[in-house]
């Protein structure tokens, strides 16, 4: 005895056979939101990016500006925590830029 498997199309809700105008209305909208929601997931990892980098770059300014403004305790805390907040940011940085080049990757590979 063999079993018969039949494929249906992932927009065939309800395994009838057959596509219905609803059915595909609704599996072409889940895709559009799907594609929206990704682009947004990018476009925020992206803004995050650009914003630690942002950071990164200003931060010694900041340890100047509280020695020129005679913040002692301040410019010390700033130097002491600046090897941790280098290495966190350059983490994130890494992050985004690693998954980009994977996913171009795989997209070249298909």
């Amino acid at each position: 005895m063999t079993e018969e498997t039949k494929v249906f199309h992932p927009a065939d809700t309800n395994g009838d056979g057959s596509v219905s105008k609803e059915e595909e209305a609704m599996y072409l909208e889940f895709n559009r939101k799907e594609l929206e929601d990704a682009d947004a997931m990018r476009d925020a990892q992206r803004n995050m990016t650009w914003f630690a980098l942002a950071g990164l770059l200003l931060y010694p300014f900041a340890v100047v500006l509280a020695s020129l403004s005679g913040l002692d305790q301040a410019q010390a805390t700033l130097g002491n925590m600046a090897p941790t907040y280098f290495v966190a940011v350059a983490g994130i940085v890494a992050a985004f830029f690693g998954s980009q080049a994977l996913t171009s990757k795989n997209k070249i590979g298909k």
